[in-house]
């Protein structure tokens, strides 16, 4: 994310040479003798890119697996079945995917608990839910020390997460200097768009 960072800020630094600088530079923390000015205020972000993602089919950026196999909810009706694509590709050249395994993962097994699965497997695909707060946090902490404006990451906790536990979650990302903090505690709504696990598990 630094490469980028310093990149959008050589671009905005050339167009100030061409166009000038933005409205109230004079005085902002940007305004320093001998220093190249700025077309931006701002010049990057980390939007949300969860159904962009399956449009484009590609990763979801910062985030986590959500889970292998879940259910999307669109437009209040529609249901999806989502397996995810590199699992499954994998698992067929690897030779562990079965109509069993896919109903396991449906029901909201975790890979860590299936003897099948190699271990190598195992350690590759994490989902969110196997995924601390904590671990959550420093990573958009990361991304966000090199990122002008917000950092668009959800953390998702199980139904069973207290407020203790979300309080602390948000005093941590104010600690690491996040911008912004979103929590999902699974099962806080009737309808979420996302869910896994028929057993309830997240």
């Amino acid at each position: 994310m630094s490469f980028i960072q310093n990149q959008a800020r050589e671009y905005s630094t050339e167009l100030a040479e061409e166009r000038g600088v933005f409205p109230n530079y004079k005085g902002s923390r940007y305004d320093r003798p001998g220093g190249r000015g700025l077309r931006n205020a701002t010049v990057t972000t980390i939007a949300p890119t969860g159904t962009l993602s399956l449009i484009a089919d590609c990763s979801s950026g910062i985030e986590p697996l959500f889970a292998l196999q879940y259910t999307r909810r669109a437009l209040e009706e529609m249901e999806f079945q989502i397996t995810d694509p590199l699992f499954l590709e994998l698992g067929e050249r690897e030779g562990f995917v079965s109509q069993a395994l896919i109903q396991s993962l449906h029901e909201g097994a975790s890979l860590k608990d299936l003897p099948q699965i190699p271990q190598p497997i195992k350690e590759l695909f994490v989902t969110t839910f196997e995924i601390s707060p904590l671990w959550h946090i420093k990573i958009q902490a990361a991304f966000q020390e090199y990122t002008d404006n917000a950092v668009s990451k959800t953390i998702n906790f199980p139904r069973d997460a207290t407020k203790e536990d979300v309080k602390e979650a948000y005093m941590m990302a104010y600690r690491e200097r996040c911008k912004g903090i979103t929590i999902y505690r699974s099962g806080s709504k009737a309808k979420q768009v996302l869910a896994c696990g028929t057993k309830q598990v997240c």
